[in-house]
């Protein structure tokens, strides 16, 4: 059970309660302090956690991070993602957070404020797994107040640290706790217990929504690809958390409210023959037919053509490369090689070839649709030319005038992306 230790008045009644229950309880207690570099009283916080746990022998590690803020991210929210990628790298089960009742009111307005849907609302749950990894993360004092945390500190003479930072209107959560949480306790003092009974009743509706997200991909997913036509078939609410479900799930963030409406209404009424691609957050949501597909948006690589004289790998920067393998009887042809240069370059859309010896020669696009190749991956696909022509394509085969006959010696083409 590892305790994230800030230094502050929550973290060290929360390491201090923890230390006082591992005989009993029989759990091993470690700590981890994250530094983000962004207080010139930073190093004087570690100082403070290392003579604390080792007064208190508790193995702490001091975990010095670097705040990058992407897009339209703030800086809280920036430092709050290294913090926890920061957890998610500690050794073993549990990573133990000490946020109590006036934080997570704090969440729940500044959800509200923000214009967030039930997921956001249900604020922070007492127990979740971390998105990276199988480590736990636990909140065990969300139903206490602030001010029983420090009288348990007053009570056992506990010396903690005060981060400036927490009285700067600046950012967001203190000027709700200073300037606008106040105001709310004078005409509403038990506010703390009745957003976090509020915070409750919108996780219970998460669980709900989540539940018939699940049942409605039972009839909208197949092979792990959502169909349309099962969004289609859904009322547009339904359609539009079945995706949401659907994204969360692939490993997206939560999308917004705006571009989800705008994607399922563009997946949805979009010609079945175009290319639609939609973009968020560094993913790639592209609809083929009657499947959509969640893609990484990879750095466009450029394939350059290559001439092949011979060598067994061949590296296509940003393809991947090809393997080429001596044979017997199947392949290509290595006798036909030997007629012209060889080379390998992109797929551009043009050729014909003729896999199959026994039907007619066709176009190579006409093969990959036949196949249900979507158009961007056939983009990414290298293909052999003897000359001028097209001799091997990824994914399609060799072309019948270029196999090896029987006991011939040839090339087999393996492609490693």
């Amino acid at each position: 059970m590892c305790v994230g230790l800030s230094g502050g008045l929550d973290s060290v009644v929360l390491l201090h309660s923890l230390k006082a229950l591992r005989g009993d309880l029989n759990f091993v207690l470690s700590a981890v302090h994250v530094d983000h570099g962004l207080s010139p009283n930073a190093g004087a916080w570690a100082g403070f956690c290392e003579r604390l746990c080792a007064d208190w022998q508790v193995p702490l590690t001091v975990a010095r991070v670097q705040v990058k803020q992407a897009g339209k991210q703030g800086l809280e929210a920036a430092a709050r993602t290294a913090r926890y990628a920061a957890f998610a790298e500690q050794v073993g089960d549990d990573i133990v957070l000490a946020q109590h009742r006036d934080d997570q009111a704090e969440t729940v307005l500044h959800q509200l404020l923000r214009g967030a849907g039930v997921k956001g609302l249900a604020a922070m749950p007492a127990e979740r797994n971390l998105a990276a990894g199988p480590m736990r993360l636990l909140r065990p004092l969300l139903d206490l107040d602030r001010t029983d945390l420090q009288a348990y500190a007053e009570a056992h003479g506990l010396a903690y640290v005060e981060d400036e930072s927490n009285l700067d209107p600046g950012y967001t959560r203190n000027f709700l706790r200073h300037h606008v949480l106040t105001e709310i306790e004078r005409r509403f003092p038990a506010y703390r217990s009745t957003l976090a009974r509020a915070a409750r009743h919108f996780a219970d509706c998460d669980q709900l929504l989540d539940d018939l997200a699940r049942a409605d991909a039972e009839h909208a997913i197949a092979d792990g690809c959502l169909m349309v036509s099962g969004l289609a078939a859904l009322s547009p609410a339904r359609a539009r958390n079945l995706l949401r479900f659907y994204l969360i799930g692939q490993g997206w963030p939560a999308p917004p409210a705006d571009w989800l409406a705008e994607a399922l209404d563009q997946l949805i009424h979009a010609r079945p023959d175009a290319e639609l691609r939609l973009r968020l957050a560094g993913r790639s949501l592209a609809r083929y037919r009657d499947r959509i597909h969640v893609l990484d948006v990879l750095p466009e690589a450029e394939m350059t053509e290559r001439l092949w004289q011979g060598e067994a790998v061949l590296t296509l920067p940003g393809y991947g490369q090809l393997e080429f393998a001596r044979a017997q009887g199947q392949g290509i042809s290595a006798a036909r090689l030997d007629q012209a240069p060889v080379s390998v370059g992109p797929y551009e859309g043009g050729g014909e070839i003729r896999p199959d010896c026994r039907r007619p020669r066709r176009t190579a696009k006409k093969l990959m649709q036949e196949a249900a190749v979507p158009p961007w991956e056939r983009r990414q696909l290298p293909a052999l030319y003897c000359g001028a022509q097209l001799v091997w394509l990824a994914g399609v085969g060799v072309d019948c005038d270029f196999q090896a006959g029987p006991d011939e010696p040839g090339w087999l083409i393996s492609w490693r992306r």
